[in-house]
């Protein structure tokens, strides 16, 4: 007569780890950027962080941010764009013959100017993806064929001046709407754009908070309470002084909302959608993602139109601040936009990146280039200091990588 035994209790799942861990190859750059800022603070006796100062280097960069988010997910997905800084230039000659020459309403000229990039972007991407033609070698004849077709457009001189809506976007700061309240020794700041930093505290820590809720439901590995609090206090204070400068100065730039809603739009893109998973399985594994059914293809055509899209909107941006439409506009753009997302955390292999690494990378920078501005440096030296840390940029990401 045999005996049945009881089946032994299923094993309880272990409980989520709350230990302290920092990953270095993404937490890096942002450590890099705060001891930029105070370098420079110190150089320039703290010229670097006074109010106009912050605003204009937000102003004067934020169509090299807007690029930077296009090129951190072509850089993703493996790929590389070097056309962008041609693309920029006939796009802002085409929005510039529209709205000055043809006379056509402001925002009709500048949609048609983002469809006329998301067709470069097409152009260039069925090459890219259904051609089987590397992304360097079609993006260097683009480089040379839009630049040719600006100069075409334009010839050797620029069309302007721009409606005063394209210039308030490019330059442009939002109205106190609510006037201005006190705040002691730092005097008046207006209202609107303190609550705008509010809120965008407050949706930073609720996210934090459902992503450590996620984690920890999942059996995750997640930081104890007090660390994790002091992450969003630090994020509190570092955005609150930006925006207590910019509401101390002539409030917030509209450029710097609409790279906002480009930076929150994307990086939900980028982390939450199944777009955004499938650009960085591409990266990380061609042929893992192809074998899982991912459409390579199809999503490697729109990065392409997407990129075009950016590139056009940077276009209208640059045009609009510099009042007219050049044939030498753009110039090396490409290359500050590269630079801005392998200084920001890119892989040079693919599969790796953020698009708040990427703007960050593009606020590195800027504030050299402003801070060694500030402190008199000649052009060469700013050159040299921008390659280094380029240069040693990249290089941190080969050495984290062979470490891990």
């Amino acid at each position: 007569m045999t005996t049945k035994t009881a089946p032994a209790p299923a094993a309880a799942p272990p409980a989520p780890s709350r230990r302290f861990s920092i990953n270095m190859r993404q937490s890096g750059i942002y450590v890099a950027f705060a001891l930029i800022v105070v370098l420079f603070t110190v150089l320039t006796d703290g010229a670097l962080l006074q109010p106009q100062n912050i605003s204009n280097i937000i102003v004067q960069n934020s169509y090299v941010l807007i690029l930077a988010i296009g090129m951190i997910l072509v850089i993703i997905g493996g790929h590389i764009d070097l056309s962008v800084g041609s693309t920029v230039a006939l796009t802002g000659a085409i929005c510039a013959v529209l709205t000055v020459q043809w006379g056509l309403p402001w925002p009709v000229a500048v949609l048609l100017t983002l469809l006329s990039g998301a067709l470069i972007g097409a152009a260039q991407g069925y090459w890219i993806a259904y051609f089987g033609i590397p992304a360097f070698i079609v993006t260097l004849a683009g480089m040379l064929v839009f630049r040719a077709l600006t100069l075409t457009t334009l010839g050797n001189q620029g069309i302007g001046p721009f409606p005063e809506e394209i210039r308030s976007l490019s330059n442009g700061f939002t109205g106190g709407y609510l006037g201005n309240i006190g705040l002691g020794p730092l005097g008046g700041a207006d209202l609107v754009s303190l609550l705008a930093g509010v809120a965008c505290v407050a949706g930073f820590g609720l996210s934090q908070w459902r992503k450590r809720a996620a984690r920890l439901g999942y059996g995750q590995t997640v930081d104890p309470m007090p660390v994790f609090v002091l992450k969003i206090v630090g994020v509190a204070v570092v955005v609150m002084a930006v925006v207590v400068q910019l509401a101390r100065f002539r409030n917030l730039p509209w450029v710097l909302v609409l790279l906002a809603a480009l930076a929150l739009g994307y990086s939900l893109m980028a982390n939450n959608s199944v777009f955004g998973r499938h650009i960085y399985s591409i990266g990380g594994n061609l042929q893992a993602a192809t074998l899982s059914g991912v459409k390579v293809k199809a999503v490697t055509f729109w990065v392409f139109v997407n990129m075009g899209v950016l590139a056009g909107l940077a276009g209208v941006i640059f045009a609009g601040r510099l009042n007219q439409a050049g044939p030498t506009a753009g110039t090396a753009f490409e290359l500050d936009a590269i630079a801005a997302a392998f200084i920001g955390g890119a892989a040079v292999q693919g599969g790796v990146g953020k698009v708040v690494g990427a703007i960050t990378g593009g606020l590195i920078m800027g504030v050299i280039n402003n801070g060694m501005s500030l402190i008199g440096a000649p052009s060469e030296r700013v050159m040299l200091v921008k390659g280094l840390v380029l240069l040693a940029a990249v290089a941190y990401d080969v050495w984290t990588k062979r470490r891990a």
